[in-house]
């Protein structure tokens, strides 16, 4: 058949747009849940800044990512890529930190799944209209339905997940302008606040784990295939966006809220869909929920599809086996109910993101040497920058170690 003049184009652009809803879908996830709150609590403005500082640094974090991934012949996952520029020990460091915080955010999403539809269901239809199978909890069922449906999307692949992605994407962006309008009624600005340095450090984990993304970058080469001249383009406004709808959900859901009701909720209520339940209206409160289940949607099959190619690419296992691994120990841990979702989430936030990033840095200067192909874009080696984000990670780990174990 005869190709159209212009449908080249076309498909470029399909990619273009499939390739940048991979990485905010990745980025986009549990994370936002709990900004509001930790915002709140350290001084809105404060928080605001810091939310834009930390993002500021994730795009140079994910640029960074993006261009060893361009200069390495071999297609890998990062810890194919710690292998080639950080040696033996820089692989085993990186799939320390790849793995623990994939297999802690599939499981965050897991349980935040199961509780966010529950919580849907009991506001519009009211207390025991959930599913009830063999009396189990309405969360676990939920947990269970949602982790079938995400399976069957990521056993066809990343295109069918990145068109999923791209349709979630486009529906999460119009909740969140959705909630941001109809909560300026409820708005209170006796809520604004500038600073408490009494909680200077509290925001940094969830913060970084809210932007860490780093396992859809080389997803996104994937999805560019021959159009990698996009990648630098796709990685900045993939980047940007989560910057815009976090400074725009934690400014709204903060000023509603307030820290004094926060305070006043459970730990594991102060997430902030939750809290929007409780001090929104009630309709409020499920477009809130229908955030949560889409950021978390999106997410959950980018990182399934990541660390079943860890699995697969790095270690030379079979398919199956790699789906097998990928999904079994998240899903047992839902099922036996081993841990909760604040917990999970502030730990692989601090610990594994701020490996993460530290290690990505060292990987990108270790390709200005020892890269084998020439990139479509290169930056410069940037060793101030670097050195103060590995200060700044580090730190986030040391603090969030302290404060859960001593």
């Amino acid at each position: 058949m005869f190709q159209k003049r212009g449908s080249e184009n076309l498909l470029s652009r399909g990619k273009f747009l499939m390739a940048i809803t991979t990485l905010v879908g990745t980025i986009v996830g549990a994370g936002i849940l709990g900004i509001p709150y930790v915002v709140a609590k350290a001084g809105l403005l404060y928080g605001l800044l810091l939310i834009l500082t930390i993002g500021i640094g994730f795009i140079f974090l994910n640029l960074f990512a993006g261009e060893f991934i361009l200069r390495t012949k071999e297609q890998h996952q990062l810890t194919g890529y710690a292998e080639k520029y950080l040696g033996k020990k820089g692989k085993m460091v990186m799939a320390f930190s790849l793995i623990f915080s994939i297999y802690g955010a599939l499981t965050a999403y897991l349980i935040g799944e199961g509780a966010t539809i529950n919580s849907i269901i009991t506001t519009l239809f009211g207390k025991g209209s959930g599913i009830n199978i063999f009396s189990l909890p309405a969360e676990l069922i939920y947990s269970l339905l949602f982790f079938v449906v995400a399976f069957l999307i990521i056993f066809h692949g990343i295109k069918a997940a990145g068109k999923t992605e791209l349709i979630l994407i486009s529906l999460l962006t119009l909740v969140v302008i959705f909630i941001s309008i109809f909560s300026y009624n409820k708005v209170n600005y006796n809520n604004f606040s500038l600073f408490n340095p009494a909680y200077f450090f509290m925001p940094y984990g969830i913060i970084i784990f809210a932007f860490l993304a780093s396992p859809a970058i080389p997803e996104v080469q994937e999805v560019l295939g021959k159009n990698k001249k996009l990648m630098k383009r796709t990685i900045i406004i993939g980047s940007i966006i989560p910057i815009v709808l976090y400074l725009l959900f934690a400014f709204s859901v903060s000023l509603v809220v307030g820290l004094g009701n926060f305070e006043l909720l459970q730990p594991n209520e102060r997430i902030a869909t939750i809290a929007l339940s409780l001090y929104s209206h009630p309709f409020l409160g499920v477009a809130a929920n229908l955030l949560a289940v889409l950021a978390m949607f999106t997410s959950f099959l980018t990182l399934g599809i990541a660390l079943i190619e860890v699995y697969h690419y790095d270690y030379k296992l079979p398919l199956s086996l790699s789906m097998l691994l990928t999904f079994s120990l998240p899903l047992l841990i839902v099922i036996f109910n081993l841990t909760s979702f604040i917990i999970i989430l502030g730990l692989t936030g601090a610990i594994a993101g701020g490996l993460d990033g530290i290690m990505i840095i060292l990987m990108y200067w270790k390709s200005k040497v020892l890269g084998n192909r020439k990139p479509e874009y290169t930056l410069k080696p940037h060793r101030v920058l670097g050195t103060a984000f590995i200060i700044l990670l580090s730190l986030g780990i040391i603090y969030q170690i302290w404060i859960n174990f001593f």
